[in-house]
């Protein structure tokens, strides 16, 4: 727990000093790599293999787009 509380502070001061025009950019980044078509894909490979193993189907739905609380 210490270890995670730590990389928890660690990451928010680098966050912090980065700025908001990095944080733009990796939101940027995520929703590319999210919505794109091959990761679409392999993620529902990877429900259908997960649900395969637990001999269920594993409900997955997206709330939605990121959005920004200024």
């Amino acid at each position: 727990m210490k270890k995670f509380l730590l990389g928890a502070v660690v990451g928010y001061v680098l966050g912090a000093k980065a700025g908001r025009g990095r944080y733009e950019q990796i939101v940027r980044t995520y929703r590319k790599v999210v919505d794109h078509p091959a990761v679409q894909g392999a993620a529902g490979i990877a429900r259908a293999k997960v649900g395969e193993r637990v001999g269920e189907r594993v409900p997955f739905r997206r709330t939605g787009p990121v959005e920004d609380h200024d």
